[in-house]
């Protein structure tokens, strides 16, 4: 599983529940509480506004100027037709469980009159990726470059790859989330994955098992293994720049050079 941080693939109408297939397992649980058809409880489907389409703004085209978006008048950002809303799962519309973060989302899911085990075992991979705070509706197109690839983790997390290649998973990550990403692949590993990671971050390379180290500069001056070995081996030579900033941030005391001896 190659999980780098290129574009998601998909329209401004895209969100992590349509990417991940969490719209599908919620979608059938409204329908069949309600008595009424799945594609109701899909903004880009029978239950649609039709004034907007279903993408809760109206864009109006200013030909030589960039376009401008403004909230639907009718749904009032909803997206859904007024019907639509009327029907309930637990005491939430479809509207209001798009709009739930994901921690949230995962409480909703996950007991009661609204639970539904394949939906909270989805919003659990979004919660372990450190994506909890994201909208389940929030548009893919005002995603970061970090959260996009978290996301592409979340979705490959339940598949039956051997080997995940993560392309500096901590982009954008605050210092708390990176804690909670190694969490998430030390779970991989003990499942049974191998795990290589391209990374600068230190707190990454000093969790790992194992570390190549590429140099001895950037760009064209880089290119060449420099050291191989155990991060705490690679703190202990100190003979690349990484190895001295590595030993730096565990801080590890410095090394004194020998006493030198006069001859009397």
């Amino acid at each position: 599983m190659s999980v780098d941080q290129g574009p998601i693939r998909g329209s401004r109408r895209s969100n992590p529940a349509t990417y991940t297939g969490l719209l599908d397992p919620i979608r059938k649980a409204f329908a069949k509480a309600n008595g009424v058809k799945p594609a109701l409880f899909s903004a880009n489907s029978e239950g649609a506004c039709p004034n907007c389409n279903g993408a809760g703004v109206v864009y109006t085209d200013l030909a030589m100027m960039a376009g401008v978006a403004t909230l639907c008048e009718v749904c009032e950002g909803k997206r859904f037709q007024a019907e639509v809303l009327d029907y309930k799962l637990g005491d939430k519309d479809i509207s209001q469980v798009l709009t739930m973060p994901v921690t949230k989302a995962e409480e909703f899911f996950g007991a009661g009159e609204a639970r539904i085990p394949a939906a909270h075992k989805i919003l659990g991979h979004l919660a372990d990726v450190g994506l909890g705070y994201l909208s389940l509706g929030q548009p893919l197109t005002t995603l970061s470059g970090g959260e996009r690839q978290r996301l592409k983790l979340a979705t490959h997390m339940s598949e039956a790859g051997g080997v995940y290649v993560l392309d500096e998973p901590t982009a954008g990550l605050h210092l708390a989330d990176v804690e909670q990403l190694l969490a998430l692949l030390d779970r991989l590993v003990d499942s049974g994955k191998s795990v290589i990671v391209i990374e600068h971050h230190q707190a990454v390379m000093a969790h790992a098992d194992w570390i190549i180290d590429l140099g001895p500069g950037a760009g064209h001056d880089g290119g060449q293994i420099v050291f191989e070995g155990t991060p705490a081996d690679l703190v202990a030579a100190r003979t690349t720049l990484t190895g001295q900033h590595l030993a730096a941030y565990v801080g590890a005391p410095v090394k004194k050079a020998p006493a030198r001896r006069t001859a009397r």
